[in-house]
């Protein structure tokens, strides 16, 4: 994570082309970026782990560790997996690019590099990344309990709630990989509905699984349950007779989050945000956000 008083993109550039390297490290400078180098994939992933970069740019064919094998291994890595990579190569057949984007790349380049293209395609992509990792850090700071599971059933990421509240009903990872796996994997083989619940049975705390829908890497995303409390949305949406839509507007105002914020993390527009708003001011009797977030915050704060 950059420092407050860093405001430049960190770019990591793997190549073993002296060439390719120089023009590179002169395009991204005298675009005020800060520069970072690697002359192949292992030296890469080591420079990666001790200072985290925002983009990466990884030429294919290289000595050591060659570009696809340095991109899986990031990949593989949760620390490191949400870095954008954009492979660079002179191979230009389509299954190198699809090796590329199968590896965990998310553009390709053909050499030779032409400076104006690269800066193009580095904005889009840091951008998507920003969204991103907005979205995630709201998800991890604000008491969702959010997780997504893989086709096999196995937990691909979940929030620090989550973690915290499967703990407290005692589910260890051998009853996760035991039970829960074949649980969940056959939920998602009958193809659940959005809101779809599967119990969880036999736990010293009762913990229900509501499906949400599917992410774009095509993991159920999943939301986690108490059995025995409500809280969030769901309580807002249970004391204030709100739609489940309404009631996770309201607990995003009573966090703080600006409409646009909101509709990053709810996937809708700033506008669709405040044409929820207008509906749940009148059905909470108040006339402004504050007001609206005042009435959320002591709900929440009787019902610990």
């Amino acid at each position: 994570m950059k420092s407050e008083n860093h405001n430049n993109d960190i770019v990591l550039v793997v190549d073993d082309s002296p060439d390719a390297l120089s023009l590179i490290h002169d395009t991204l400078e005298q675009a005020h970026m800060d520069v970072l180098v690697a002359l192949e994939g292992k030296q890469a992933l080591t420079i990666a782990k001790r200072i985290r970069p925002d983009i990466i740019l990884m030429d294919a064919i290289m000595p050591v560790m060659d570009g696809f094998t340095a991109c899986k291994a990031l990949k593989q890595d949760p620390a490191l997996a949400n870095i954008p990579v954009i492979f660079m190569t002179g191979l230009n057949h389509t299954d190198d690019i699809v090796r590329g984007l199968e590896a965990g790349g998310v553009d390709y380049l053909t050499k030779p590099i032409q400076p104006n293209e690269l800066l193009a395609r580095m904005k889009v992509h840091l951008s998507n990344a920003r969204l991103n990792n907005n979205a995630q850090f709201a998800l991890d700071s604000m008491g969702q309990n959010l997780m997504t599971f893989d086709r096999s059933g196995g937990i691909a990421w979940a929030t620090p709630q989550t973690h915290a509240l499967m703990a407290k009903a005692r589910l260890t990872p051998d009853w996760q990989a035991d039970q829960l796996s074949h649980l969940v994997k056959d939920w998602l083989d009958h193809s659940p509905q959005e809101g779809n619940r599967l119990p969880l049975s036999h736990l010293e705390y009762p913990l229900t699984l509501k499906f949400l829908g599917m992410t774009e890497q095509s993991e159920a995303l999943v939301k986690l349950e108490d059995g025995e409390r409500l809280s969030g949305a769901e309580l807002l949406r249970n004391r204030l007779s709100l739609t489940e839509r309404e009631s996770q507007v309201l607990h995003w105002i009573a966090n703080g989050k600006t409409n646009r914020e909101i509709g990053e993390i709810l996937a809708m527009s700033p506008r669709t945000v405040n044409k929820h708003l207008e509906q749940i001011f009148p059905k909470l009797g108040v006339e402004n956000r504050t007001s609206a977030a005042g009435v959320a915050l002591r709900i929440q704060a009787n019902a610990e």
